[in-house]
């Protein structure tokens, strides 16, 4: 069952994970990123967000800013020896001796509207229905409701929501074939030990990314079978942790 609704935000962060060590934003939202909010505003075990579309609403811009960050990170080893009472050591990081500062590509005044869809899980409750969940979603969205709050990539750029009646009128720069290279598609969770990133051909059409399904030969990056969400880790999505550098 068909879901739309609007996201937007000052600032948005998709990085590219090409770029190693400064942050390099993609040229619109990620179908990982997207997917990311819908599991933020409703997640259950009993369903799997697919992205349909994405309409881009404003004009791409970029922006570039300098922010503090740290060059390390705590050893798992040593954490894990501190964990096991084996160490001396400790799990933290001494920002004056490890902060630096670090540029970072990011768009502005971003705009979107997701169309998406889900399909139903083997985790689905006897009591679980498509219109339970539709239901479900619609009222959140509308209410402005959400698990965590939503983000455009980094949990720095918080992401606001609503219904969408109505497609906004394309941009006029944005009017016509975009090639966008090589995108993110989504992370291959399905074999926990070997977490694969996916990739596709990303064209925008006036304005329009059409995310074409998973098992269709544009994927690339790995011919298994969508993930169960019980593989996947929680905060749903992944929108903003860790891996937020990568949508």
């Amino acid at each position: 069952m068909p879901t739309r609704f609007r996201v937007w935000g000052q600032y948005g962060l998709f990085t590219r994970p090409e770029m190693k060590v400064e942050k390099v934003s993609y040229d619109i939202i990620t179908p990982s990123a997207a997917r990311g909010i819908c599991d933020a505003i409703f997640w259950h075990p009993g369903l799997r967000w697919v992205i349909d579309r994405i309409i881009v609403c404003n004009p791409i811009r970029f922006t570039s800013v300098r922010r503090n960050e740290v060059k390390a990170v705590v050893n798992s080893r040593a954490a894990r020896t501190v964990m096991e009472g084996r160490g001396n050591g400790s799990l933290y990081i001494a920002t004056p001796n490890e902060i630096q500062q670090r540029a970072s590509l990011l768009l502005r005044d971003v705009s979107y509207v997701i169309e998406a869809h889900f399909e139903m899980t083997d985790k689905a409750a006897p009591s679980d229905n498509p219109g339970k969940f539709q239901d479900i979603m619609t009222r959140r969205i509308r209410k402005g409701q959400a698990y965590h709050q939503p983000c455009m990539g980094c949990r720095e750029f918080p992401a606001h929501f609503a219904p969408c009646e109505t497609l906004p009128p394309c941009p006029e720069e944005l009017r016509g074939r975009r090639d966008l290279g090589y995108m993110l598609y989504d992370m291959d969770y399905s074999d926990p030990q070997d977490i694969r990133p996916l990739f596709f051909r990303a064209v925008l059409e006036d304005g329009v990314l059409t995310v074409p399904p998973r098992d269709s030969k544009e994927v690339i990056g790995s011919s298994s079978k969508p993930s169960s969400p019980t593989t996947r880790p929680w905060p749903p999505g992944g929108n903003c942790p860790s891996l937020a550098g990568r949508r």
